[in-house]
């Protein structure tokens, strides 16, 4: 971990935009976001590694992607500026506030949704939307207002209303991770609960309150469909304990300690059979990659990837497992040795060999574990000797 350091920001910012004009905008040239100057190429299995680490190249590509797709798409998505202000505000302190210019998206979606047709708000994602625009928002005034706004207030109060009787939070069955469970999208909803300051101690609406508790009992009475929901499951214990009992919460340790693979990263697939993913439109794509055995019925000789590995660290470190811990150290390691010379991980997508949009949060969730290992700080002082 010695030989590694990270590159001077100026450096890095200059390197990737020289890079980014050199491709952009070619005619014909497919990229996974584009909008005026920002052309970022699709990811690929083949991008070379880097021989450093660089944060600034990481940053680049998060700042860049969501700012592409909010400006061409015009939406709120969960792989991209949705978990953009869902995790972005978390590293304030390593890379400085986020995108004031994404909050304000938030909150003028936030005014257009207020405005729609309850129906149509209830369709398809769009209440699992909404609760990644309340988490947003409510990042927000955790890591960098610190203190409760009216507009995340709005939103979430907007959330609990479009909450299903069951207690969770509709959303679209066929895109995995992001988007193919109601159980993800509950999920999402519980954190934009905890994360906005002091509205759960002052909540007194009862209405309000007994949505919250509903959302409590189907996340404890549900049985996730497969360990990716265990996974997310533990993670959102971490914010309410009394979800799983102590002895619950070992077993979920334990099982996201055995996904480990010998490189010492984790996979995705590993965490779900081809058919388990939403209503199991993904099966027959994920049969056929070669790392697939349909004879065994298992996947073998996997490498790790980036959403998974970065994951699989912080939920982990979330719930208790201490940094040194070897499991962890390997992880850590995986994740210092194989960024992208774009700056991304790579994850290859569950759903199609186009775009790997999950190669936004495989690089977004990998900065978080190095911040929860104590290692991103240590790495970002370098850049002054």
């Amino acid at each position: 971990m010695s030989t590694l350091r990270i590159v001077s920001f100026t450096v890095v910012i200059f390197v990737f935009a020289s890079a980014t004009m050199a491709q952009a905008p070619a005619k014909g040239k497919k990229f996974q976001y584009h909008y005026e100057n920002i052309a970022i190429p699709r990811a690929s299995a083949d991008e070379p590694i880097r021989k450093e680490f660089s944060l600034g190249l990481a940053d680049r590509y998060l700042e860049q992607g969501a700012l592409a797709w909010t400006k061409q798409r015009k939406c709120v998505s969960c792989h991209t500026n949705g978990l953009y202000l869902f995790s972005r505000p978390e590293l304030t302190k390593e890379l400085g506030p986020p995108s004031i210019e994404s909050r304000n998206f938030f909150i003028s979606e936030l005014r257009k949704m207020k405005t729609m047709d309850r129906e149509k708000l209830l369709d398809g994602i769009r209440p699992t939307q909404v609760a990644y625009l309340a988490a947003g928002l409510a990042e927000w005034d955790r890591h960098v207002s610190k203190k409760l706004s009216p507009e995340t207030d709005e939103a979430l109060r907007l959330m609990l209303s479009l909450q299903s009787k069951d207690g969770s939070w509709g959303n679209a069955d066929c895109w995995p991770p992001f988007e193919s469970s109601n159980f993800q999208g509950a999920t999402v909803a519980a954190r934009a609960l905890s994360s906005a300051p002091g509205w759960l101690d002052g909540l007194k609406d009862e209405t309000l309150q007994a949505g919250v508790e509903r959302l409590k009992t189907y996340l404890k009475k549900t049985e996730p469909a497969h360990d990716y929901g265990r996974l997310i499951l533990l993670w959102t214990a971490a914010r309410y304990p009394d979800l799983i009992s102590a002895e619950k919460k070992q077993a979920l340790i334990e099982m996201v300690m055995q996904h480990q693979l010998p490189d010492g990263g984790w996979s995705i697939r590993t965490f779900a059979a081809p058919e388990a993913w939403g209503r199991g439109n993904r099966a027959e794509k994920l049969r056929e990659e070669p790392e697939f055995d349909k004879t065994a019925k298992a996947w073998k000789n996997l490498a790790s990837d980036g959403h998974q590995t970065g994951l699989a660290i912080i939920v982990l470190r979330e719930s208790g497992v201490p940094a040194d811990d070897p499991r962890i150290q390997k992880g850590i390691q995986w994740l210092l040795t194989h960024q992208r010379e774009s700056g991304r991980w790579w994850t290859r997508s569950l759903n199609t060999d186009r775009w790997h949009f999950i190669t936004y949060s495989g690089t977004f969730y990998p900065l978080q574990a190095l911040k929860k290992c104590n290692v991103l700080p240590a790495l970002k002082q370098t850049t002054a000797r």
